[in-house]
């Protein structure tokens, strides 16, 4: 079974948290949250507490298939801000696992170099064409590149966690689950 880590920082965006969590353990994805303080519980920008599985500095030895960054602010400025994440962004490249952000968090892997050469997508202007040359933005809900998937905000959550599991699974999995939703 693959396993996904969600590091949940302060002020993360709870649509994409909560919606990637919930679908990807419908998938039967191990999903572990793990908060970047030193207490479980976990405040989001719209002040929805959220209780992570595990403590970050808990984590940072394990091996995870998918890392997967919510965005929202100030989430993805606390993200970006924890040089924890950094490592353990470059263990997942360096090992040539999947790397997923979305909203703003697709900003974090920018300044830790993983898009450079990509083609990824993010909120609008959390990523700005002048400042990134390297990164080939696109305006697109959801985008997979190798390795590394990205996703615009809130809105596009869904798809985004239905991409993440025909990425982790396969296409019948996703269609599964997605029928189940009810989308349609």
């Amino acid at each position: 079974m693959s396993t996904v880590l969600i590091p949940l920082a302060e002020g993360f965006e709870e649509i994409e948290a909560v919606t990637v969590i919930d679908l990807l353990r419908r998938a039967e994805i191990n999903v572990v949250t793990a908060s970047l303080s030193q207490r479980h519980q976990v405040t989001g920008s719209r002040q929805i507490v959220l209780f992570a599985d595990h403590l970050l500095e808990d984590m940072v030895n394990a091996d995870f298939d998918m890392i997967v960054l919510p965005g929202g602010q100030p989430g993805t400025n606390n993200l970006n801000q924890d040089s924890r994440i950094s490592v353990l962004l470059q263990k997942q490249l360096n090992a040539n696992k999947h790397i997923a952000a979305i909203c703003a968090a697709p900003l974090v892997l920018a300044h830790a170099k993983i898009l450079n050469q990509h083609k990824a997508t993010c909120y609008p202007g959390a990523i700005k064409q002048e400042d990134w040359p390297e990164i080939s933005l696109s305006d697109e809900s959801v985008i997979v590149d190798d390795r590394i998937i990205t996703s615009k905000g809130p809105g596009t959550a869904m798809d985004f966690a239905l991409t993440l599991i025909e990425v982790m699974t396969n296409h019948q999995t996703r269609h599964t689950v997605e029928q189940d939703l009810v989308r349609k």
